[in-house]
């Protein structure tokens, strides 16, 4: 009876911490500020360093981090209304965008390799690291859940990961709010006419879903779909004969979401992203208590800030380079840029720098695409740096 009521107490803890952050945020915006990830990240390491979780507790946020994330892809994706996404300069920002991130994500792994090994870190995993990175900036933090669970990324390096990730985009946003607007503009021509004919907006305007009765319906209806699309998922991987069956799940799951978001009732399901950014939230939130920060090396490992900022810094170099090549304009160039280093919701937040609210459709929908496909580019790079290196 006494582990039944620790479990339920766990459960209870990791599901009501992310919604009270997340509720608080609609309350407090210096939570959005800051990033509720951030804040479940620090509360979660402080209460799983503190002694009081054993295993069991421990094995519960495991099979927590386990079963959010195959649910949080379905409802983050079949929101999504891309069957008109074909404005030809938004195309062409996404491809130079995505391009310019995998260029060199690419040439920072064999420069900071060396440095790598010193760490004691294998090929593999730092392989893994890469494949990881390239699902955070082709669309934003919620790709590396899925990435690191069909790689393998062992907890410690995720936690350095996306705390180093955390510190580099900072700088970034910061540069790109004082500097942005002036340096893309003076280096690309000025903004074209242009927008998406549709992009379904997918983060709430007003409150978290779970509350309002309104939509508790619809909100249950989105968790349906999502547990079905896993289900569907997760017997395909038991079936398709391949090593890495955790892969294969992440990859049916994208593919069957992304088809059902041509559906369009399945596609109009309200607050679908708000559902799965909450768990997301819960997966990072669980990871965060499993790891132990004794056993985390941070001086020893801070060439992954050097390879992050590397990245994030490096392919806005690489895309201002291709926008002039392509003849993009610097303020579809610069939301591009934010959209997939940043994550679709800081896209306003630079249109407002920008004072140009026109670019907000383009940026979202360009961040949507990249997260659409940064699961595959995540789990395709790591495959081919692992084949190269061996």
């Amino acid at each position: 009876m006494s582990e039944v009521l620790h479990i339920i107490t766990t459960v209870i803890y990791l599901l009501g911490v992310p919604l009270l952050v997340v509720c608080l945020s609609y309350k407090w915006s210096f939570i959005n500020k800051v990033s509720p990830m951030m804040i479940l990240y620090c509360i979660g390491l402080l209460v799983g360093n503190i002694g009081i979780f054993d295993n069991l507790e421990l094995s519960v946020c495991n099979w927590a981090s386990n079963i959010a994330i195959p649910i949080a892809i379905p409802l983050m994706l079949m929101s999504c209304d891309f069957h008109k996404w074909s404005t030809r300069i938004a195309v062409k920002a996404f491809a130079s965008g995505v391009a310019s991130i995998v260029i060199v994500i690419m040439l920072g792994y064999f420069i900071f390799r060396p440095m790598a090994t010193d760490a004691g870190i294998s090929t593999t995993d730092y392989a893994k690291v890469s494949g990881a990175m390239i699902g955070i900036y082709t669309g934003g933090i919620p790709n590396i859940g899925p990435i690191s669970k069909a790689v393998g990324l062992p907890n410690n390096l995720y936690l350095l990961v996306t705390s180093y990730d955390l510190v580099a985009t900072g700088l970034y946003l910061l540069f790109i709010i004082f500097f942005g607007k002036t340096i893309f503009r003076l280096l690309l021509p000025p903004k074209i006419t242009t927008s998406l004919d549709t992009v379904k907006e997918y983060v709430s305007d007003d409150r978290l879903p779970l509350f309002g009765k309104e939509l508790w319906r619809s909100s249950l209806f989105a968790i349906f779909v999502a547990v079905v699309i896993a289900a569907v998922s997760y017997t395909i991987s038991l079936i398709i004969p391949l090593g890495n069956s955790v892969a294969v799940l992440i990859l049916v799951l994208t593919t069957l979401s992304l088809c059902m978001s041509f559906v369009k009732p399945v596609r109009a399901i309200k607050h679908s992203f708000d559902l799965g950014l909450y768990c997301v939230y819960v997966f990072c939130f669980a990871i965060a208590n499993m790891v132990n920060i004794s056993e985390l090396n941070l001086i020893d490992n801070i060439f992954i800030l050097y390879y992050v900022t590397f990245a994030i810094f490096g392919s806005m170099v690489l895309q201002i380079v291709f926008a002039k090549i392509f003849k993009l304009d610097g303020d579809t160039v610069l939301v591009s840029s934010v959209a997939l280093i940043n994550s679709p919701p800081f896209v306003p937040l630079v249109a407002a720098s920008l004072g140009n609210r026109n670019v907000i459709l383009t940026g979202i929908g360009i961040g949507l695409m990249g997260y659409a496909i940064g699961n595959y580019l995540g789990i395709g790079i790591y495959k081919l740096l692992v084949n190269i290196c061996i």
